[in-house]
């Protein structure tokens, strides 16, 4: 019973969010992310170079980065390969035996290696609570909010925010770092999430919210956040940008541009699109953003 091929499907966005009954904000003292069974097993079913695939990578990178920044605990969440059938349990008869095809496919993948503060859960059930630490690992670091992200959303994902859910953790189902079997069962998982146990944001929504405050109330912006900002408009990986070369030519056009401009304009920065376009490198960026302070009474100079 080996997982069926999973034909490309547009990544949900933030038009097409179910409205939450809840209002819950995710907050970088209470929450840890989960990063659910991004495994080369289960990744192998998609076709990797069309949608939701890229997306999928390059916005859970950037959770997980934006995460790590702020000293907010990231889990992996990962299946064994090789189980028994006690181990297996019921789940032998809906899906097989699980991960197999050797060592390598049970590995998380490249693009999202683990690192060493990171901590890795081995994971028996659909839910990421079952059979796990994991309900033990937010208590003790004091947390009662999961951000989780991966695959599949209408399996583990949905049934690990509802068991959250059930442990009094809000969960939040970040819409555009998930990926599904199809975008019907994809956005069947966060329509059930926003009426019964989650909320459901976008990426940047779960990363403008986890944004620190300065102390005029304004959030802050770091180096590190303006390259993962600028990496995720690219789809490109950030280390791969260079701080010295024109993003122009690197493929950042008018429209992209023009929302780091709103993006960066919403955490306190007063900075123009033809500033950002006339000086587009990230060195330049950074002498005029970092720290992103108000330059009341101050013009650019030309």
């Amino acid at each position: 019973m080996a997982l069926p091929a999973i034909a490309p499907y547009p990544m949900p966005g933030a038009a097409d969010l179910p409205k939450n009954k809840v209002s819950w904000t995710p907050d970088p003292q209470r929450a840890v992310l989960l990063i659910h069974d991004m495994q080369r097993y289960f990744l192998n079913a998609f076709n990797a170079q069309q949608s939701p695939v890229p997306e999928l990578l390059a916005n859970i990178r950037a959770l997980r980065q934006h995460c790590a920044s702020l000293g907010i605990p990231v889990v992996y969440s990962a299946q064994p390969g090789g189980q028994t059938p006690e181990q297996r349990g019921l789940q032998l008869d809906l899906w097989g035996p699980g991960v197999s095809g050797g060592p390598d496919l049970k590995q998380i993948v490249d693009a999202l290696a683990p690192g060493p503060d990171d901590i890795f859960l081995t994971k028996w059930r659909y839910s990421a609570f079952v059979k796990t630490d994991l309900l033990d690992i937010l208590h003790k670091r004091g947390r009662d909010q999961l951000i989780i992200c991966g695959i599949y959303a209408h399996i583990g994902c949905l049934q690990t925010a509802s068991h959250a859910f059930m442990h009094d953790v809000q969960a939040f189902l970040v819409a555009d770092a998930l990926g599904d079997f199809s975008l019907e069962q994809h956005q069947l998982a966060l329509n059930y999430a926003a009426r019964l146990c989650a909320v459901t944001a976008t990426t940047q929504q779960v990363i403008d919210a986890l944004r620190p405050q300065t102390a005029s109330g304004a959030q802050s912006l770091s180096r590190q956040q303006m390259r993962e900002d600028v990496a995720e408009v690219l789809l490109q990986p950030a280390s791969e940008i260079g701080e010295g070369e024109n993003l122009l030519e690197r493929g950042l056009d008018s429209i992209r541009l023009m929302s780091l401009v709103e993006r960066w304009r919403g955490t306190g920065a007063e900075i123009t699109f033809v500033e950002l376009a006339e000086r587009p490198t990230l060195t330049d960026w950074y002498a005029l953003l970092v720290p992103a302070t108000p330059r009341a009474n101050s013009h650019h100079p030309s």
